[in-house]
């Protein structure tokens, strides 16, 4: 439990940073991918590619990141 504390802890900056207060996660364990959302629906008409991230937007604003191989970060 405190691991999991701490781990949640060190993330709050980051949520914090987020483009919505709000977010949204499913993750696919079979295909190691995680998908965040920042607003439901999503609606993206556009995707970058970076690495291993997929990142979502309509218009300018990003509502969405997809992470490809979660499971090489830990989890």
């Amino acid at each position: 439990m405190d691991e999991i504390k701490e781990e949640l802890f060190k993330s709050i900056p980051f949520m914090l940073k987020t483009p919505s207060h709000r977010m949204w996660m499913d993750y696919d364990e079979d295909a190691d991918v995680l998908y965040i959302s920042f607003q439901k629906p999503q609606h993206a008409n556009d995707s970058v590619m970076e690495d291993n991230l997929i990142y979502h937007y309509r218009g300018k604003e990003m509502v969405g990141v997809t992470v490809i191989g979660v499971k090489k970060y830990g989890v």
